[in-house]
């Protein structure tokens, strides 16, 4: 049976920035024939001072790092606010890579595209707990994010599409504190015109269908917003 009331949404795919030149090419189409949606961008492109959208970012490091929008991509890397960035390096110019910068990992431009994809996978499970099956796990909530279905203890939460959305963003940053302008733009949309009770009203109705007295996910962290817990807590009622 499909999820969300019998229609079946499109699998999403996990997109990757790539900005740099042709050194990166074949690193772009191993990622497409492993299931990433691949952007490329040259470093001056529009596209790269876009690179939040993305889970991931592949820098041709030597060739980008100068660049305005990617030295802000990198700078928000360590703090876990953007997408898992990796940088690809020259094996003969070991000074051009900078341990103290804080990305995620970086590979050298010998290495297979095999590789990179598998350092791809594993700082998004670092970043965001999904497996390399597009799975995540809190506990005992689950959620494939491929056939967008969540269960708690083993019994599947039937929510609407809007509120796995947000059950996903939440998740997907946890423990992060998320205020509901924030929320409405991710989940909604920046033309979305809704005020911040159309946060709560789905925050109430998803709490409704994946806590009880044995779990709690989400939290109120009063007059922000809200935090999803990677360590779920004890439940307790809303005051």
């Amino acid at each position: 049976m499909a999820p969300f009331g019998g229609v079946r949404y499109p699998i999403r795919m996990r997109k990757v920035l790539v900005i740099g030149g042709e050194a990166l090419e074949r690193f772009r189409r191993g990622l497409e024939e492993d299931g990433y949606q691949v952007v490329a961008a040259d470093a001056g492109d529009p596209l790269a001072a876009e690179g939040l959208p993305a889970d991931a970012v592949v820098l041709e490091l030597s060739a980008v790092a100068e660049e305005a929008a990617v030295s802000r991509i990198i700078q928000d890397a360590p703090g876990g606010q953007g997408p898992a960035v990796i940088a690809v390096i020259d094996p003969e110019c070991p000074p051009s890579f900078d341990p103290a910068l804080g990305l995620d990992d970086f590979v050298v431009t010998t290495a297979s595209p095999a590789e990179l994809a598998l350092r791809i996978r594993q700082a998004l499970w670092r970043r965001t707990g999904v497996d390399a099956r597009n799975v995540l796990r809190c506990g005992d909530l689950e959620m494939d994010l491929a056939n967008y279905t969540v269960q708690v203890a083993g019994q599947p939460a039937d929510l609407t599409y809007k509120e796995y959305e947000l059950l996903r963003f939440l998740a997907t940053n946890a423990d992060r504190v998320l205020n509901r302008e924030t929320l409405l733009n991710k989940v909604w949309g920046y033309d979305f015109y809704g005020g911040a009770r159309t946060v709560d009203v789905h925050i109430r109705r998803l709490r409704s269908k994946i806590e009880d007295r044995h779990h709690t996910f989400i939290e109120t962290v009063r007059n922000v917003g809200y935090r999803f817990r990677a360590l779920p807590a004890p439940h307790h009622p809303e005051q």
